[in-house]
């Protein structure tokens, strides 16, 4: 049985730490890590949705 890795949405890395996410018009995006998740932010400020717009 292997278990699958989920990769950054910006830099490929496996996503090992759970938390950094960022809900978007594609889906909810995956991160390594803040920092990649900071620039995806300012690079795709268009393309995400409101916090509350999940509940």
């Amino acid at each position: 049985m292997t278990i699958e890795k989920k990769s950054c949405d910006l830099c490929g890395l496996p996503v090992e730490i759970e938390g950094f996410t960022l809900l978007t018009k594609e889906g909810n995006k995956e991160f390594c890590c803040e920092g990649c998740q900071g620039i995806y932010q300012m690079l795709n400020e268009d393309k995400l949705l409101a916090d509350d717009a999940a509940k």
